[in-house]
C-alpha cells in the first residue's frame, strides 16, 4: 500500500538508558505483555486462538527488532472489531503499561478523519468539492489559478508541505494556538504554489489545514466541533481528542525517539495545535478500530460517498497516483486496500482496511521513525489467512 510519511529531524533532549540494557528489558516486558494481553485489551469470543497467537508473535518480533517502548493494536473482520491489546510501556519513567485504550498521536491518519468529515458535508449538499476554496475559506488569498477542496484532499492543489532547513517554523512548532485553522493558514498563505492546481501530486499537511477551513465555512461550526459531532460520535470514538499539550488527557502516552546510538530518549517537543486537520489528533487502537468499523458499515457516510472518497485522483501530468481523497490506496495483500500512515515526534501509526473482506488493522506506536505500515501489513496478512485445520 502506498503510505505517506515524512521522517522529521529530531534533536535528542533526554537520555533515558543505554541501548543494550533497554533491549533486554523490552524483550522481558514484551513477553509479559503478550501473556497479559487479555487484561490490556478486549478479546472477542469469535477470535481464532491460532490467529491471536500469530498476531502476538508478530508484534513481539517487531518490538524486539525495533526496541519499541509501546505498541497498541486492533484487528477486525466481517465489519466488526475482533481483538485489541496493548504491549510494552506507555510511559517508561512511570512504568505505565500500554493498553488498547492508550492515546497516541495519530499524525497523518488525522487526514483520513478530516476527509471523512469533508465528504459527509458534500453528501449533505453543504460542500461543493469543486468550487473555489474561497467560497468556504475567504481568509486564504486567491492564487493565479483557483484551488478546490477536491484538489486539496488529493494533494494536487499545489500547496507546499513543510519547509526544509532552518526557516521551517512548523515541523517543530512550540507555540500553542487557540484558533488552530487560521494559525495554520498564516504559516503559508502568502507562499507561492509549488505547482499549478490539478497538475501534480505534492503531499501537503498544510493543504489539509485548508480542508479544515472549508469544513468550517460549509458547516458553520468550528472544525473540531463538527468532526466530534458528525464523525467521532457516530463511530463511537469517545476518547479521540486534539493533541492539546495544556489539557489533562487521561491515558495519553509519552512520546519517544532514538538517538544515534539507538538509546530511547524523550522525543523532541511539538505543539501540533496549528495542524489538527492534517496531523493533530490523539486516539487509541480501540477508537480507531471503531472508525474502521463505522466506515465499513456505512455509519458515517454512504457507500457511494465512501467509494468516491477511496477513488484516486488523476493529476494532469499523467503520473501514476494511488492517493484518493484523504486516503491512500494499494494492493499490498493481494487485493484492494486503503488506509493511511502517520509519523511525527514520538509516534508512528498506520490504519489499513481491506474492503472486500471487511477487515481492518490499527497499529499505534509511541516511537518515531519506525515502520508501522510494515507491521500493519503483516498483521493484516495473518487476519486474512484461513486458520489451519486442527491437528488430527
Amino acid at each position: 500500500m502506498l503510505r505517506i510519511r515524512r521522517p522529521p529531524t529530531f534533536r535528542v533532549v533526554l537520555r533515558i538508558t543505554h541501548a543494550p540494557l533497554l533491549v533486554a528489558c523490552l524483550l522481558l516486558f514484551i513477553l509479559v505483555s503478550a501473556s497479559a494481553s487479555a487484561q490490556s485489551g478486549q478479546i472477542s469470543p469469535q477470535i481464532n486462538p491460532q490467529k491471536r497467537a500469530q498476531l502476538e508473535a508478530a508484534i513481539a518480533r517487531f518490538m524486539a527488532a525495533n526496541s519499541t517502548p509501546g505498541v497498541s493494536v486492533a484487528v477486525g473482520e466481517n465489519g466488526a472489531e475482533e481483538w485489541s491489546a496493548g504491549f510494552g510501556s506507555a510511559d517508561l519513567e512511570s512504568a505505565v503499561p500500554a493498553t488498547a485504550h492508550t492515546l497516541y498521536r495519530l499524525g497523518s491518519i488525522s487526514k483520513s478523519i478530516t476527509a471523512t468529515a469533508a465528504l459527509l458535508l458534500r453528501q449533505q449538499g453543504k460542500l461543493d468539492l469543486d468550487a473555489p476554496l474561497q467560497k468556504y475559506c475567504p481568509s486564504f488569498p486567491a492564487k493565479d489559478t483557483p484551488i478546490s477542496t477536491r484538489e486539496l484532499l488529493g494533494h494536487i492543489a499545489g500547496i507546499r508541505h513543510y519547509k526544509d532547513g532552518p526557516d521551517d517554523l512548523e515541523t517543530g512548532n512550540t507555540k500553542h494556538f487557540l484558533n488552530p485553522i487560521q494559525a495554520g493558514i498564516d504559516f503559508f498563505k502568502n507562499d507561492p504554489l509549488v505547482a499549478k492546481p490539478g497538475t501534480e501530486y505534492h503531499y501537503s499537511t498544510q493543504g489539509f489545514t485548508l480542508v479544515g477551513c472549508a469544513i468550517e465555512g460549509a458547516s458553520g461550526e468550528q472544525y473540531v466541533d463538527y468532526v466530534h459531532q458528525n464523525v467521532l460520535a457516530p463511530a463511537g470514538m469517545s476518547h479521540t481528542v486534539p493533541d492539546d499539550r495544556f489539557a489533562i488527557i487521561p491515558r495519553r502516552t509519552r512520546f519517544y525517539s532514538k538517538d544515534k546510538s539507538g538509546a530511547i530518549t524523550n522525543a523532541d517537543f511539538l505543539d501540533s495545535s496549528y495542524k489538527i486537520p492534517g496531523g493533530g489528533w490523539l486516539s487509541s487502537a480501540d477508537d480507531m478500530a471503531q472508525f474502521e468499523v463505522a466506515i465499513l458499515n456505512d455509519r458515517i457516510v454512504t457507500r457511494a460517498t465512501r467509494d468516491l472518497m477511496w477513488t484516486p485522483l488523476k493529476p494532469a501530468d499523467g503520473k501514476p497516483d494511488r492517493y484518493a481523497l484523504g486516503w491512500a490506496t494499494g494492493n499490498e495483500v493481494g487485493m484492494f486496500d486503503v488506509g493511511h500512515s502517520g509519523s511525527q515526534q514520538g509516534t508512528s501509526t498506520d490504519i489499513t482496511i481491506v474492503p472486500e473482506r471487511r477487515a481492518g488493522v490499527v497499529v499505534l506506536i509511541n516511537l518515531d521513525n519506525v515502520d508501522a505500515t510494515a507491521l500493519a501489513i503483516e498483521l493484516m496478512k495473518i487476519v486474512l489467512e484461513p486458520p489451519a485445520p486442527p491437528a488430527k
